[in-house]
């Protein structure tokens, strides 16, 4: 949001509503140093979800919903458009969801991050999402071309 006085599109005279400076009856209190070390522990754990949410999108999501329209597919009497429709929109609507908890958690990252005495203005949610990105496609890709994949069919009967 910018703050230039001049920028008010025209609605208004002076300042926009909303702007004036905060402040503060007090001086705020500046919390302990335990207080500040619990909070980045706190950040750490926050951080730490993060990270697992994110490396559930590699792994366990697909592999359940997989399996869930493996029985679609099965109860449905062979149906295959009833069983990769129901893999596909519950894995996507599953990730959808992941990442909403995901940008909820790197909030509150922000916030406890604050707390405990960092200028925190930005997230981590790309950084983690890249690097989960980076560690799970590595470990498919060693798990499809070194233990499931091709490597079997090339090794000596």
């Amino acid at each position: 949001m910018r703050t230039d006085p001049s920028d008010n599109g025209g609605l208004f005279v002076g300042r926009r509503p909303g702007t004036a400076p905060v402040t503060y009856r007090d001086t705020p209190a500046e919390p302990s140093e335990k207080r500040r070390r619990f909070d980045g522990f706190l950040a750490g754990l926050l951080l730490a979800l993060m990270t697992l949410v994110g490396l559930t999108f590699w792994g366990p999501v697909p592999a359940a919903w997989l399996w869930v329209g493996s029985q679609v597919y099965w109860r449905t009497d062979n149906n295959l458009v009833a069983g990769l429709a129901t893999s596909f929109i519950g894995m996507i609507a599953t990730l959808m969801v992941g990442l909403m908890v995901m940008r909820r958690l790197d909030e509150a990252w922000i916030l406890v991050r604050r707390a405990a005495g960092h200028d925190q203005r930005t997230g981590v949610i790309g950084r983690i999402f890249a690097i989960t990105c980076i560690v799970g496609a590595s470990i498919f890709t060693f798990w499809f071309l070194i233990i499931e994949g091709p490597g079997p069919s090339f090794a000596p009967n």
